[in-house]
């Protein structure tokens, strides 16, 4: 989970794809995102980095399971793509989510993500 969380900010991430994340990984983002394998979710990916180019998550907090995981997130980085229909303000941004993970095999198959989107808009937003 932690090596999921700080190789999405990076843009070599694919590299890292079968080693953490099953062939048929399953993701729904808080950004209006569903992805599904490998393909679909170095989609969400360069989504994520065209808005953030240095986004990054940091966990504060986890609580595991069986084959699940909970983590309380930060998310971080610099507003230099249009986003929401928001062109790039150079903001820098941070803004709280949570995920739950399920994992298979040692890898992660499903992530659901939560994140603030009202704050992360309204520190776009801001004048």
């Amino acid at each position: 989970m932690r090596v999921f969380t700080s190789k999405c900010g990076i843009a070599s991430t694919r590299l890292f794809f079968s080693e953490i994340l099953t062939d048929d990984i399953r993701f729904r983002g808080s950004l209006g995102q569903y992805k599904n394998g490998y393909a679909e979710f170095g989609e969400y990916v360069d989504f994520i980095q065209r808005a953030f180019p240095d986004f990054s998550n940091e966990i504060e907090e986890t609580i595991s399971e069986g084959d699940k995981a909970f983590a309380r997130l930060m998310y971080r980085g610099t507003h230099r793509g249009e986003l929401f229909g928001i062109e790039p303000t150079g903001q820098s941004i941070q803004y709280a989510g949570a995920a739950v993970f399920k994992f298979r095999d040692d890898r992660i198959a499903e992530v659901w993500v939560l994140g603030d989107i009202h704050g992360l808009i309204s520190q776009l937003q801001a004048k």
